[in-house]
């Protein structure tokens, strides 16, 4: 499932307002030098803004911005980058393309944060038909696409699909280029505000849509504990999320740009998952494992993945940088 400055706002801000240290390009990357992470906006990728706020992120670590889910994994293609934050379908395409990527946390699921909108005169699924409806292909949205035809009983010849990145949508929204968009928070708050109804969400798709943190095995020897340390430091944030709630999202606001409301409405759809459940959802057989055999079967009945019976899935997790939980 392909993703999550928010981009609506983003496109009008300098890269300097936001908590972090680094541009997207960066000159190789080596396991001597900084790990440098990509993250585009996304609610449930604000726990590493938080930690970098607050420190706690180890000084080895550099947060590298990109405006979407496709620049990131340019950024991992490349080798400019070490790690990224990417949805679990992502994460199989690039390793069935021969990236070696490794899944060492999960950092959220979408509960209803993935949308369809589309034009108030198109009230149901099947109104779809005929239509022009914009989508990311290379990210969560062709597996949103995939699922929303099946969902409206209808072929992917019967609409016209425009590749298109969440961060040009709501001018292609504003020029009537398209009739209907898969996306997600915020962008999916700014085209509400533009008018647009929701049709389907990920709360049609349980326990398909995660968002992980994944790192290229080449660069993983000699950052043992940066990487745990790393972890760590999203945990520490995802607690003060939790527990102190109206400080971050008061925060989050401040570097995006929106109301504690805007943010408190953008991380209604996504579950942020402790430690203690990452340690249940990466164990052998369990729920990220199970999510990945389902995604695959959903991306090869599309054509999104080469039709092998693992699709990537072997292999794909290591619980290794997890913290110890008492016992």
């Amino acid at each position: 499932m392909h993703r999550r400055l928010f981009l609506s706002r983003f496109a009008t801000l300098p890269m300097l307002a936001l908590p972090v240290t680094a541009g997207l390009m960066l000159p190789g990357c080596s396991a001597t030098g900084p790990l440098a992470l990509g993250l585009h906006p996304w609610p449930g990728y604000e726990s590493l803004h938080l930690a970098e706020t607050f420190g706690w992120l180890p000084p080895a670590v550099s947060l590298v911005n990109t405006r979407n889910a496709t620049e990131t994994q340019a950024g991992l293609k490349a080798g400019t980058l070490d790690a990224g934050c990417l949805t679990l379908d992502e994460v199989l395409l690039l390793r069935a393309g021969g990236l070696p990527l490794t899944v060492i946390a999960v950092l959220n699921e979408s509960v209803g944060a993935d949308v369809v909108l589309a034009r108030p005169e198109i009230g149901r699924l099947a109104d779809l038909a005929g239509k022009r409806i914009a989508v990311e292909k290379s990210a969560v949205g062709g597996v949103m696409l995939i699922k929303l035809l099946q969902a409206a009983g209808l072929t992917s010849t019967a609409l016209t699909v425009v590749d298109l990145l969440p961060d040009q949508q709501p001018a292609a929204w504003q020029a009537n280029e398209i009739d209907a968009a898969i996306c997600y928070e915020p962008v999916a708050s700014r085209l509400e505000k533009l008018g647009g109804v929701r049709l389907f969400d990920s709360r049609q798709l349980p326990g398909i849509i995660f968002d992980v943190l994944a790192v290229r095995r080449d660069r993983i020897d000699g950052r043992r504990q940066t990487l745990k340390g790393l972890v760590a430091a999203h945990f520490r944030a995802v607690d003060h999320l939790s527990r102190s709630r109206e400080d971050a999202f008061r925060r989050i606001g401040a570097w995006r740009q929106q109301s504690f409301a805007e943010v408190t409405k953008s991380f209604a759809g996504i579950a942020l998952p402790n430690a203690a459940g990452n340690r249940r959802m990466l164990s052998a057989g369990n729920a990220l494992e199970r999510a990945a055999r389902d995604l695959a079967d959903i991306m090869r009945a599309g054509g999104l993945l080469p039709a092998t019976p693992d699709s990537g899935v072997a292999d794909l997790v290591d619980a290794a940088f997890l913290p110890e939980l008492p016992a």
